[in-house]
């Protein structure tokens, strides 16, 4: 099972995002968790779950490099969402890059 952590601002934003990744992981039978949290919850979540990819939204694609260095020691890849996938919740895409991503 992948792990797909998605990071907004408010954990709001990504869960219509989260939604269309988990009915294109069904339709392509890929056992995944996809989940949206604010940013402020990164570090509980990393916590209690074994996370493959982070993927941060757009609007804070600012801490990409921060967190990079934060979670460097826990070895999966960090990115941002495409703009475009984003702002047109296209789940499919989002999660071809997430699992293209982990490898």
């Amino acid at each position: 099972m992948k792990c797909i952590m998605l990071v907004c601002a408010a954990g709001m934003s990504t869960s219509l995002l989260v939604t269309k990744m988990q009915k294109a992981a069904e339709e392509q039978n890929i056992e995944a968790d996809i989940f949206a949290i604010s940013e402020s919850e990164v570090d509980k979540n990393l916590g209690s779950k074994d996370v493959d990819v982070l993927l941060l939204g757009p609007q804070v694609r600012y801490l990409k490099s921060s967190f990079e260095t934060k979670y460097k020691d826990k070895h999966f890849p960090i990115d941002v969402i495409n703009m475009a996938d984003y702002g047109m919740m296209n789940g499919a895409n989002v999660l071809k890059h997430a699992l293209g991503l982990i490898g």
